[in-house]
């Protein structure tokens, strides 16, 4: 199946997702505060930046996760909110990226649609698979770049999506996580927050001289198409009914 079908088969019926209301992400969220913020830099502004030098023999395998925190909602009863109980979010939040390559070739990697992506061949990027029944062990959804394949790559767009759950961003506090071999984690989180647009672009990768710029890009739109048109990047998204 080509990756249009794919697309299009995707807005025409809606996928069950992973579940996951009693995750943290895929790494478990980070806060400033906690001992191991020295172990991060962190991006929370727009436009924030940082350039990682490619090592001598090019980058190993980097890792993309997302994070959040799902128990700082209020109680929607009027005693709860009195109160300032806490609880759970019930959300599912989904990873997604568009990439394109040196020669020009653009698409997409997301569970959405079944578009996993590859490691070992183009775009040299693979998603984790989505974890449908949300009984399974480990991680949830996260990405793999094959670092040594970063020169055919030029540039990603970071995106988290909002597929079941609370359409606040500021009750989630999502945040991107790149985990680099010999280099602290960089931490991007929203410089501000959103409500009722479900797809949040939080960072972009773009390579310069075969390193990697991440760039804070912290913009919310109200689905994939829109996203798309924004950033330029001209997939057919079947009217746009992949929004939430």
């Amino acid at each position: 199946m080509s990756s249009q079908e794919s697309l299009q088969n995707a807005s025409k019926s809606r996928l069950e997702f992973s579940k996951h209301g009693n995750s943290l992400g895929a790494t478990g969220y980070v806060c400033r505060n906690q001992q191991t913020a020295t172990n991060n830099d962190f991006l929370g502004r727009a436009g924030d930046a940082i350039s990682v030098s490619p090592p001598k023999g090019g980058f190993d395998k980097i890792c993309v996760g997302a994070a959040w925190d799902n128990d700082t909602a209020l109680s929607k009863s009027m005693v709860g909110r009195l109160l300032g109980i806490k609880k759970k979010i019930d959300i599912d939040l989904d990873l997604g990226c568009l990439y394109e390559m040196q020669d020009g070739t653009r698409g997409t990697v997301q569970a959405f649609g079944d578009l996993y992506g590859e490691y070992d061949k183009a775009p040299f990027i693979s998603l984790s698979g989505d974890e449908r029944t949300g009984d399974a062990e480990g991680d949830d959804e996260y990405m793999l770049i094959n670092g040594q394949k970063w020169s055919e790559v030029k540039r990603l767009v970071l995106y988290i999506y909002i597929y079941k759950g609370a359409q606040d961003w500021a009750q989630v506090s999502p945040q991107i996580q790149l985990r680099i071999p010999g280099q602290k984690q960089i931490v991007i989180t929203p410089s501000v927050h959103s409500k009722n647009l479900s797809l949040c672009v939080l960072a972009g990768l773009e390579n310069i001289r075969n390193g990697i710029k991440v760039t804070n890009y912290t913009e919310f739109f109200p689905g994939h198409e829109e996203m798309d048109r924004a950033f330029g990047w001209g997939l057919q998204w079947d009217d746009g009914a992949k929004g939430h």
